[in-house]
């Protein structure tokens, strides 16, 4: 028993010609608009709830959300391209470096894209004399709609998909080449992890409404670097999980290599480039999560 990829899902919202030229928005470029709409609107609204804070004062404003939030963009834009570029197709783009700009063929790291907006959320806390901690709770706490939005118009792109498998939560893809699994399957339908789904679900849902929970119920932010904490290690976790279902990268793929590492372990297993780039973050997370703690005990003390 296997679902089919919905027939109606296309990466295309609308697409329309209009004076012999040709306009479309898909769902990839809606899935940033409005994760970054999300993220504007809770960044505005835990920085006007004081009650959150410690002393019951917020460090920032509105104003410094705004301001924020175009660092926090070029960030994304940026940063997620170049670490696509880098950690996932080096030879391609060396040899084609003008399709480095060619952002509408597609082509985002998430990775790439944190490293940007920790870069410029760090240019604006160090200008503005912003504590640092504190902005990275409030955009971690952010970040989780629109990863999960993104997730979601991977997998109407049908791209980044998962191992071909017989269970019941395999999809029969349409696509190719996701609809093409190895000669080695030896059933009629190809059927994969819809591994865009289950990062949908952790890095989305279950990572969003945990820090949400955290900030809104726990008073996270009152302890400085826990909410960042939680968020890095909730969603390294979660990708090293998630990358054990998921389709090797081509580019690392060999007949030696068919699972694609690029660091080996004994036992003939390794690290992906996804888990190898997640798993500092469960570290620096962890790190962060539990020195909040020591923290409160000590002023508290």
């Amino acid at each position: 028993m296997y679902a089919r990829f919905p027939d109606f899902l296309t990466p295309y919202l609308f697409s329309f010609e209009f004076l012999g030229f040709h306009f479309a928005l898909t769902w990839y470029a809606l899935s940033y608009i409005v994760g970054i709409i999300c993220a504007w609107y809770l960044l505005v609204l835990i920085t006007k709830k004081h009650r959150l804070w410690a002393n019951d004062e917020s460090p920032f404003t509105p104003q410094n959300v705004e301001d924020l939030m175009t660092y926090l963009i070029l960030g994304i834009i940026l940063g997620g391209r170049l670490g696509y570029v880098i950690f996932y197709n080096p030879h391609f783009y060396f040899n084609h470096p003008i399709k480095v700009l060619y952002l509408w063929e597609g082509g985002m790291s998430f990775h790439g894209g944190f490293l940007g907006v920790v870069l410029g959320a760090l240019y604006f806390a160090l200008k503005n004399k912003k504590p640092l901690l504190a902005m990275g709770d409030i955009i971690a706490v952010s970040t989780p709609p629109g990863l999960f939005l993104g997730r979601l118009a991977n997998f109407i792109n049908q791209e980044l998909w998962g191992r071909p498998t017989n269970s019941v939560l395999g999809i029969e893809f349409t696509k190719p080449p996701a609809s093409i699994c190895p000669e080695s399957w030896i059933y009629d339908i190809c059927t994969r992890h819809p591994s865009q789904l289950y990062e949908a679900s952790l890095e989305g849902l279950i990572l969003g409404t945990s820090l949400l929970l955290l900030v809104f119920l726990f008073n996270a932010l009152k302890s400085p670097g826990r909410t960042m904490g939680l968020f890095f290690f909730g969603y390294g976790a979660a990708r090293i999980l998630v990358e054990l279902f998921r389709e090797a990268d081509l580019q690392y793929v060999s007949i030696e290599n068919p699972l694609g590492y690029i660091i080996f372990l004994p036992g003939g297993t390794g690290l992906s480039m996804g888990q190898s780039l997640s798993l500092p973050m469960v570290i620096v997370g962890l790190v962060f999560f539990v020195l909040s703690f020591r923290k409160v005990r000590t002023n508290d003390s």
